[in-house]
């Protein structure tokens, strides 16, 4: 097959693209590489220019406050329609969001309608915050989710922009267009399944893939210091609750002085965040989730303890009788237990990170999901 993906915020495409390949599809990747993650793409739509230039970025920032006119967006979208008479004849399209193109939602609407036009099949990703998810979970029927900081205190709005802008009109608009264009949802992991499940949109759940030859096991013996590792995104540092981790290192950094090495990285590119966190034994990535997402996941495939989503649901699903990761939850006194009680049970590390890494090649190996896609896409 001639396989067209659209879009790339954590690199689930990336290793969809790897998996399909070793099963013979011919795939193309588009997108802009998000932002300073850079990840690779094989035709890039990234604002470049605006970016590269110190004039157009200065008045980018004027324009963007002052007219609410985004020279970023206008770059992406211009980039991406100069590239259609390329994007043509495939037999599968799969956007991972229904802003994988990151330009204007009207503007976005006649970019999507013509490259549907010259394609067969048209798939939409849910993999993040998206219309139908944040409408769900605005209605707060879940235990919790990266909005019950929000709900907590609304003087956090300006932290969900990026969140809140998809029950907007125009992207709501959006939505709707390519939900009445497409041939099928996919959702990617248990965080997007349970609220579309409150949906009338029926959707078919194929868990992340991960490249398990690319992402070797580490082996990192404890010596000296159980190395702890905290990546923060600041755009989105408020959603994944790492004010939490944050209380929880400070207490545990002065309980177990000799014991750990902490490592805060924030808002670094892909290549050099895995550098970092490769000497880790353990690593925080949230506490709002119910499932792994895609950082936590290429962590557990390294053999390391991660914190993250890992609850009730989750283990369900999977029929686990083990942990193989830890369930964080907003409440520093837990982490601490938790961190306190690997700490002092260095064995348990070992014993995690191993069965991490058998869950991932078992449940989330990229050749097996690139099988399971493509079972999706030719019924």
């Amino acid at each position: 097959m001639k396989i067209l993906l659209v879009g790339e915020f954590s690199r689930l495409h990336n290793s969809l693209k790897e998996g399909l390949v070793a099963l013979g599809h011919e795939v193309t990747l588009v997108g802009s590489g998000d932002d300073f993650k850079q990840f690779p793409v094989d035709l890039s739509i990234a604002a470049t220019t605006v970016y590269s230039s110190f004039v157009l970025h200065f008045l980018n920032r004027i324009t963007s406050k002052i007219l609410g006119l985004d020279l970023k967006k206008i770059e992406r979208g211009y980039r991406f329609q100069k590239l259609l008479p390329q994007l043509k004849n495939y037999d599968v399209v799969q956007l991972i969001n229904s802003d994988a193109i990151e330009t204007y939602p009207k503007w976005q609407i006649k970019l999507y309608r013509k490259l549907f036009a010259q394609n067969q099949k048209k798939y939409l990703l849910i993999c993040g915050e998206d219309t139908p998810i944040v409408t769900v979970l605005l209605q707060k029927n879940l235990r919790y989710s990266i909005l019950t900081p929000y709900f907590n205190n609304p003087n956090l709005k300006q932290h969900y922009h990026y969140t809140l802008k998809y029950v907007s009109k125009k992207y709501s608009d959006l939505y709707d267009f390519i939900a009445s264009n497409i041939d099928g949802n996919i959702v990617s992991d248990l965080d997007y399944k349970i609220p579309m499940l409150q949906t009338n949109t029926s959707c078919h759940f194929v868990p992340n893939p991960i490249n398990t030859d690319k992402i070797k096991a580490i082996e990192n013996p404890i010596r000296d210091k159980i190395v702890i590792f905290h990546g923060i995104n600041s755009y989105s540092s408020v959603k994944k609750g790492n004010v939490y981790f944050e209380g929880a290192l400070e207490i545990i950094q002065h309980h177990y002085p000799d014991k750990v090495k902490i490592i805060t990285a924030t808002s670094l590119p892909y290549n050099d965040y895995i550098k970092l966190y490769n000497e880790a034994h353990i690593v925080l990535d949230q506490v709002y989730g119910f499932d792994q997402g895609y950082n936590a996941l290429e962590a557990m495939a390294k053999g390391k303890v991660v914190f993250t989503g890992a609850e009730t649901e989750f283990e369900t699903h999977y029929q686990l009788t083990e942990k193989v990761a830890i369930n964080a939850l907003p409440d520093v006194d837990y982490l601490v237990a938790e961190l306190s009680y690997l700490i002092e049970n260095p064995n348990e590390i070992v014993a995690i990170g191993k069965r991490a890494r058998t869950f991932i090649e078992k449940e989330h190996h990229y050749i097996k999901m690139a099988s399971r896609y493509l079972e999706v896409w030719e019924k």
